[in-house]
Formats: structure tokens, C-alpha cells, sequence
């Protein structure tokens, strides 16, 4: 059965809605096909800020974070920066409770121009800088997770006095989701192997650590991968985690008080597609280690846990404006943004919806492929979208989900400048990151 076949089943007729699930909370239909976004018409913003933009919503923020807080009272939350590290975002978690994740000199640079209080950051990544290393030990922050042998090494002689780590461990579980986001699983570049034969295992990294006098080791970090959607992979993690906490209580004679099971928590991207139930989670999280622990008479971890995604990404929404329409065989819309602002889709497949914003229309709606304006023929937004068949240079185009790993993957391909960040909130918008001029691009050419 062909496309055009399925369309009365796949909603290409139906009468306009936002689909549900995918759309930042405060988003809402207004009268002559205006999109209203945390109150503000769509249409006017992108007339205010220029397009492409990317939109979000604190107040869903803010929100989110304050039900990670309410589902694990317990544990400590902390905010994975590298999804959306603009300072704003960083002050509005601070002041909700959240810790930080950094992976970077920068992220970290980001968070001490705020003030992001030190003793609520750590870092990880798998392969730090002795910049890194410098710029966490400078400011103080509290845990660094260390990845190889070697990084132990060079953090060892870089510290002056008990500086706290956790060891990154591959735990062997897969979070059935896209390989080029899969972390948990062994061949990969993300931790210690728990396998004996491995040169760089859990063993040696304890020993490692517990030989350098200026580190202190505290606790293990794992993280199985992003847009995870079953809860029952963490709480296998959690199980496997609990087991190398035993093991190296027996084996190295060290009882560590903290387990980090990281983030990657899913999200919606179009309907059907899988929501996560934050409420689950907490409960079989706190059931598996409750069972383990006492199993082994080991004593409960604090527990942290890293969400980045589930934060800011559905609070995001992305205004473009078509740029052309190209019909044939397959009808093309042109905007003017592309993969230099949402690099997901040619990176890994990642799939997103669109819709018309600032113009009523009774033209049928038929399914198009959403492009950019890069000279890539994988510089793909949106594929199979149903948008009217009207559609035309000049309309204003909007895309869900984008909070997280747009910004923070924006390129400058074709020397274009990536688009500003707006705070909106109670109809009041607020820029945030401004759009790159091409004097910002031409400044650090200094040919």
C-alpha cells in the first residue's frame, strides 16, 4: 500500500490539531492558524526574532525538574547540561534544586559564570583534556568520573588533597535504542569493562584510584544509553550496579556510598512513539535497589541520576520559514535552517512532525519531505510530514521536541549563523542566545 493510500489512516485529513504528547504543555491553537507559545503568538515572535529560532518554554522547565525532584525526593537530580548548556537553562535548574552533569572546560565555565554552587557538579566524558581536568579542580567540583586508565593518571597528578571520583562502568545492558546512542554495552568507548579479560576493567580502575593519594573514590556512574524508554533497563543496571558495588567490597575492602545510574530518559518525537514513566521508574529503581542491598547486607547508595533530554527537549519548539516548494514526484519544502541547526535526523535518523503556523488554510493536506538549505542530500528536517497542500515561500513552519541537542549541536556549515534562543514565559519573550552575524563568523578567521 502506497503513502498517498494510507493517508486518512495516518491523519492527513483530519481536522487540525496538535498531536498530543508532542507539543510543549502551554502550546495551544489560536484563531486564523496562529500557534500560541507559552502564550505568545508564534508568528509574531518569528517576526521579532527572525527564523530559523529556537523557542522554549521555562515554565515547562522549571516544571519538569521540580517532578524528577518529587518522584526521587531521595536521590539527587542533576541536569545534564550538554543537552541545552545556556546559562539561563543552568540558573533556572540551579534555582529548582538540580545538580549539574558537565562534560567540558566549557559547560563547566558556563556554569561558574552563574554561579552553579561547585559542590552540586560533576563531570565526565570519555576522554578529558587536562584542560577539563584543570577547570573542574579549579572551581572545586565535587566529583570527577573518571573513564581509563590513563585519565586516572593524569588526574592523580593534577590533584592537591582528596578530590572525589566515581568509575564509569559498562554495565552489559543494551537501552534498545539507536546503536550511535547506545553506551551501556560492551564496544563502545564508555567505561570499565566488568569483564576479567579486559585490560581496562572495574578492578583495575579501583585499584588505580585507591593508589593515587590526592583522589578518593566514592561511588560508580554507569549510563546505558539515550531515548530510553523501558524502565525494566534501568532497574537491570541498578541490579548489575549494586553487584560490582558488592564485588569490590569484597574484593578491595572500600564500601562506596554512591551510585550514579546516569539519564537518557525518551521523549516523544511523533505520536505513538514511547513516553517515560517517570513515576515507574522511580518505584521499581527504588524496590531493585532496596532488594539488592539488603540481599548483600550492602548499604543503600545515595543515588544520582542524570536527565538532560527529558528537561528541556520537550519544552523546545523550532520556527522556520519556507524558503521553496519544489513538486514532483516527491514535494520538497525548503526552509531556512536544515542540519546546521537540527543535526539529529543525518546523524542518526532521528524523526520529527511539522505544521503550518500563521495562516489558516481549507487546502487538503498531502505528505511532503521538510529540507534544509545545505548542500547535503541528507539535510533532511522531516520526511513524510503532512502539511496543506498550499503550502507556500513565505509560510512560517513549526517543529516540536527541538529543546535538547539542537542548540548544543548547531553548526556553522555554509558559514550560517545558528539561530537565537528565546525564553518565552507568561506571553513575555526574553532572548536569551542571540543569532551569529557574520561578523561573529569572520572574527576567529584571522587569515
Amino acid at each position: 500500500m502506497t503513502l498517498s493510500e494510507l493517508l486518512p489512516s495516518l491523519g492527513c485529513e483530519a481536522a487540525d490539531h496538535l498531536e498530543p504528547g508532542l507539543w510543549p504543555r502551554s502550546t495551544r491553537l489560536g484563531e486564523n492558524g496562529e500557534l500560541l507559545f507559552a502564550g505568545a503568538p508564534v508568528s509574531h515572535l518569528a517576526a521579532k526574532f527572525g527564523t530559523p529560532a529556537f523557542l522554549i518554554d521555562e515554565a515547562q522547565i522549571r516544571a519538569t525538574a521540580r517532578a524528577y525532584r518529587r518522584a526521587l525526593p531521595e536521590a539527587e537530580v542533576a541536569y545534564a547540561s550538554k543537552a541545552l548548556c545556556i546559562r539561563s537553562v543552568l540558573r533556572w535548574v540551579a534555582e529548582e534544586g538540580l545538580s549539574l552533569d558537565t562534560c567540558s572546560a566549557g559547560e563547566i565555565a558556563a556554569a561558574r559564570s552563574i554561579g552553579f554552587p561547585a559542590e552540586r557538579i560533576l563531570l565526565h566524558g570519555n576522554a578529558k583534556t587536562p584542560e577539563d581536568l584543570k577547570a573542574a579542580l579549579a572551581y572545586g567540583v565535587r566529583r570527577i568520573v573518571v573513564d581509563s586508565l590513563d585519565e586516572i593518571e593524569a588526574l592523580g597528578a593534577l590533584a592537591h588533597g582528596a578530590q572525589q571520583v566515581m568509575i564509569r562502568v559498562t554495565p552489559g545492558v543494551s537501552g534498545d535504542t539507536h546503536a550511535k546512542i547506545t553506551t551501556g554495552t560492551e564496544g563502545q568507548k564508555f567505561g570499565f569493562s566488568l569483564r576479567e579479560d579486559v585490560h581496562d576493567n572495574v578492578d583495575r580502575a579501583v585499584a588505580a584510584v585507591l593508589a593515587q593519594p590526592g583522589l578518593r573514590l566514592v561511588g560508580l556512574h554507569c549510563h546505558i544509553g539515550s531515548q530510553v524508554s523501558r524502565v525494566d533497563r534501568y532497574e537491570e543496571a541498578a541490579r548489575k550496579m549494586v553487584d560490582v558495588l558488592v564485588r569490590i567490597r569484597d574484593t578491595h575492602g572500600v564500601t562506596l556510598r554512591e551510585l550514579d545510574l546516569g539519564g537518557g530518559h525518551a521523549v516523544p518525537y511523533l505520536t505513538g512513539d514511547p513516553d517515560f514513566d517517570l513515576q515507574g521508574y522511580a518505584r521499581r529503581l527504588r524496590i531493585a535497589l532496596g532488594y539488592e542491598c539488603s540481599r548483600h547486607d550492602f548499604p543503600l547508595p545515595r543515588l544520582t541520576i542524570e536527565p538532560g533530554r527529558a528537561i528541556v527537549g520537550p519544552a523546545g519548539i523550532t520556527v522556520y520559514r519556507v524558503c521553496a516548494v519544489k513538486r514532483g514526484s516527491r514535494t520538497f519544502v525548503a526552509v531556512d535552517g536544515g542540519m546546521s541547526d537540527n543535526a539529529r535526523p543525518a546523524l542518526y535518523g532521528a524523526k520529527y512532525t511539522a505544521r503550518l503556523v500563521g495562516r489558516h488554510t481549507r487546502a487538503a493536506r498531502q505528505p511532503v519531505t521538510v529540507v534544509g538549505r545545505h548542500c547535503e542530500s541528507g539535510d533532511i528536517l522531516a520526511d513524510d510530514v503532512c502539511l496543506p497542500a498550499d503550502v507556500r515561500p513565505g509560510d512560517l513552519l513549526a517543529v516540536p521536541c527541538t529543546g535538547a541537542y539542537h542548540h548544543s549541536l548547531a553548526s556553522n556549515y555554509n558559514l550560517i549563523g545558528r539561530p537565537p534562543v528565546v525564553g518565552v514565559r507568561d506571553g513575555m519573550a526574553t532572548l536569551l542566545v542571540r543569532r551569529e552575524t557574520e561578523e561573529d563568523l569572520l572574527r576567529r578567521d584571522v587569515g
